[in-house]
């Protein structure tokens, strides 16, 4: 196998529009075994929100290697780096195998029958002095739908709280909000295939190159065949994407929504909008394009740091596309004015009439593998099944599939968010927090805050995770949990694909299931629905999916026609999946149909700049009946521009080579040999005026905190400094100065909550030189040097080999 460390994105497989992507079956073993000692179990990758099918290597009760399904339709038998190594971390020597509780101030191990009994004991407490509105919960986006689907009915329907959110907060709340201010529901319109078609790809804020690098290996197959597709790219870094582009726009942070406002401006000026479809599938035109049309190229130039003539270079690319994908992702989402921005993204495929036909979609993508699963199941901000929380007839629906009166299911309010829950507990008024699978130490913004309310003695916190984390050192009470390989369950990607991953070994030590973990929390807390019988009537994993089948029928995101057996051997099936379907829907809206009637709806919307929600009489004033909503805004300035104190605007994000807060891919040694450390990307010219030179030690700091880290000098637009978040602790022995989130704001989008990851106001200090060290910073990604001579990164044979020579 090649170097796949070195070249992430593997061989090339050109073909032309409108034929299948040709099939390119990637694996990696362990070395010295036999392919006829390996049993093969069917799974797909949980490292981003691509959802790769692959099966799972087994021999002798071990994980010994992965390989890609070619029968998947999502990626046709390819895998990533993070895909190829990341299950080395399900057999890494430090997992959680036993529970812990803190005695005297250290976590020590106890039964389960001791940890079960003192979470149950203190939620009784909780309860009984301060009500269900005591109690929080926090998940991930990476466990399974029936992990998730447990949790909610637990949370929503037993306990009763609005407190129950996902880490998908941090990573696409915003694509959700998008697609229901725009659709009326969630769900992804279009089809991966859609890239097989399409002649103009537009992506804004989304470094598909390293977030998503199997898409982005098919987007590459597309650019080296016959009819390349014009790429339009707006990312303040050189990304591979960038490089590849027609037109790349490298934009200030936090200025997005005033160039998707500038497009739309040249969109309509040039008669590049299809008026009869605006005229008869959308609504607020007139309002949108009032709006619009004050944002001239030469006026959005002055916000973006942009030419102008740049600005029309990329509006006309979009306005002559005849088949055109646009996408999104954190640069977006995390950043200012997000799901106003998201919103305008959905605007312009509206207004080219380009959604649902092959090569014709918006993607508001997802970052982690089972984020639509939060969504779908309630386990996030949403209410279980896609229905509106608004609407007391989707709250009864649901009440009569759970058996409950309906005033037990909280529905007075949005549910909360995970940055409010915490300011709860801040106050005292959160006094119980069980956060699943995520790891809030490292992960959200203002990490000194964050430390400190996880630290206060009145707020009893428990933690599910299969590694001690930053967040699990902080924890009363923490659970071993399986991961993925090791239970059974079902994932959808962000192109409503629903896969089934296989339980392929045994979970090490104690450690269970967290689906398991939920139902037992569950007996003991005796819930029980309105004919006394136990709550959660499932006990299995597929009971609870067939229990997930009835909850979604009729609703936008229905898998009734969905079951284990018919998700076994084949490919993924994307969803609504019904009697009527029974193969899946490849796209939604092909008869250009919304989801976006007053009883179908799943939020009523909001005012884009406050966040002020909109009741069902608003919403009806639109008249939506069937048709998309244009969503317009003005553009705003950022809470905290730069200053003379700190002139520089931090943005943060992903390597290719990791994922979140390196919990599993710092334990694999190929991915952290790639990228072993924290870095600090500069452009040139900032470098030299603050004399700093590739791999010197600077110090990065803002009105939070700081980051402490080697200098890379890359392409990277003035003015703007760029740092990887992955890094916490754990592996790490001085203080808290080399997280990301040191720096970053406790601030949020008024309308998904999102919180905002990339328009900090930063200062650059030089703290050392080098001395003749560069940053260990990747040379194969957005990352690489301007300066020749640094090392590249290597992995995969690289690793075994310089393994090798250091054991000589």
């Amino acid at each position: 196998m090649p170097d796949r460390i070195a070249d992430i994105w593997g061989g090339r497989t050109p073909h032309a529009a409108g034929t299948p992507w040709p099939v390119r079956v990637d694996r990696y073993v362990d070395e010295g075994v036999a392919e006829a000692d390996i049993d093969w179990v069917q799974s797909a990758c949980v490292l981003c929100s691509n959802g790769c099918g692959m099966d799972i290597g087994v021999q002798d009760g071990r994980i010994v290697g992965v390989r890609g399904r070619a029968s998947d339709r999502v990626n046709r038998g390819r895998l990533g780096p993070k895909g190829l190594f990341g299950w080395q971390a399900n057999n890494s020597p430090d997992r959680l195998t036993e529970p812990l509780v803190r005695r005297q101030g250290q976590l020590q191990p106890a039964s389960w029958d001791e940890a079960m009994d003192l979470v149950v004991e203190k939620s009784r407490q909780v309860l009984n002095s301060a009500g269900p509105l005591g109690m929080g919960f926090y998940n991930s986006g990476q466990l399974f739908l029936e992990d998730y689907y447990t949790l909610a009915l637990v949370v929503r329907g037993g306990i009763g709280t609005p407190h129950l959110d996902g880490n998908t907060r941090l990573c696409t709340a915003t694509a959700d909000f998008a697609l229901k201010e725009t659709f009326g529901s969630d769900g992804a319109p279009g089809s991966l295939t859609d890239f097989d078609h399409c002649d103009t790809i537009f992506a804004i804020g989304h470094n598909m190159a390293e977030t998503h690098t199997v898409l982005w290996a098919r987007v590459l197959d597309r650019l080296h065949g016959p009819d390349r597709p014009r790429l339009v790219v707006v990312d303040p870094r050189p990304t591979r994407v960038a490089r590849a582009a027609d037109v790349h726009l490298p934009i200030r942070n936090g200025t997005n929504m005033a160039l998707l406002n500038g497009i739309q401006h040249e969109l309509i000026a040039n008669g590049w909008v299809d008026h009869a479809f605006v005229d008869a599938h959308t609504v607020c035109f007139e309002r949108l394009e009032r709006i619009v049309m004050r944002y001239p190229p030469e006026r959005v130039a002055g916000i973006c740091g942009v030419p102008a003539d740049e600005i029309r270079a990329a509006a006309r690319v979009i306005g002559t596309a005849e088949r055109l994908v646009s996408t999104c992702l954190q640069g977006v989402y995390q950043s200012h004015q997000a799901t106003a921005a998201a919103c305008q993204v959905n605007n312009i495929n509206l207004l080219r009439a380009m959604i649902g036909r092959p090569g014709c979609t918006v993607f508001q993508m997802n970052g982690q593998p089972t984020a639509q699963n939060t969504r779908e199941t309630g386990a996030n901000g949403d209410l279980v099944g896609m229905r509106n929380w608004q609407n007391p007839d989707h709250v009864a629906d649901l009440a009569r599939i759970w058996r409950l009166d309906p005033l037990q299911i909280p529905s007075w309010a949005p549910p909360t968010h995970v940055m409010q829950m915490f300011r709860y507990a801040e106050e005292g008024a959160l006094k119980f927090l069980w956060i699943v699978a995520t790891n809030p130490a490292v992960s959200l913004p203002d990490l000194g805050r964050i430390r400190s309310i996880l630290a206060q003695e009145r707020l009893f916190v428990v933690v599910s995770d299969a590694f001690l984390t930053e967040t699990a050192q902080l924890a009363d009470v923490v659970l071993p949990a399986a991961m993925w390989g090791e239970k059974v369950g079902t994932f959808t990607n962000h192109d409503r694909t629903v896969h089934l991953s296989e339980k392929a070994v045994d979970p090490p030590g104690q450690a269970r299931p967290d689906m398991d973990i939920f139902l037992d929390y569950a007996r003991r807390l005796e819930l029980r629905n309105i004919d006394g019988d136990p709550l959660v009537p499932w006990g299995t994993a597929e009971e609870c999916f067939e229990a997930f089948k009835v909850m979604t029928r009729g609703r936008p995101c229905d898998y009734s026609g969905l079951s284990y057996a018919k998700l076994r051997g084949g490919s993924g099936i994307q969803w609504p999946c019904t009697d009527g379907q029974p193969e899946g829907t490849e796209r939604l809206y092909t008869d250009f149909t919304f989801n976006t009637d007053p009883d179908l709806c799943e939020d009523y919307g909001h005012d884009l700049v406050t966040g002020a929600g909109h009741e069902r009489k608003d919403y009806a004033e639109l008249n939506p009946a069937g048709r998309a909503i244009l969503n317009a805004a003005h553009y705003i300035e950022p809470n905290e521009p730069p200053d003379d104190e700190y002139p520089f605007l931090l943005t943060t994000g992903r390597t290719a080579y990791h994922w979140h807060t390196r919990t599993k891919t710092g334990r694999v040694r190929q991915l952290d040999a790639a990228a072993p450390e924290a870095w600090a990307e500069v452009s040139p010219a900032d470098a030299e005026r603050l004399g700093i030179g590739e791999g010197d030690l600077v110090r990065v700091e803002s009105r939070r905190g700081r980051l402490e880290a080697r200098a890379r000098v890359t392409g990277i637009r003035d003015g703007v400094v760029f740092a990887p978040f992955h890094y916490g602790y754990w592996d790490a022995s001085d203080g808290h100065t080399r997280a990301a989130n040191e720096l970053t704001m406790t601030v949020w989008d008024p309308v998904s909550k999102q919180p905002l990851f990339k328009v900090a106001a930063v200062r650059v200090t030089k703290l050392a030189d080098a001395g003749g060290t560069p940053s260990s910073a990747p040379t194969t990604t957005a990352s690489e040097p301007l300066i020749e001579g640094v090392p590249a990164t290597a992995g995969g044979e690289g690793v075994r080999e310089r393994d090798a020579q250091e054991e000589q």
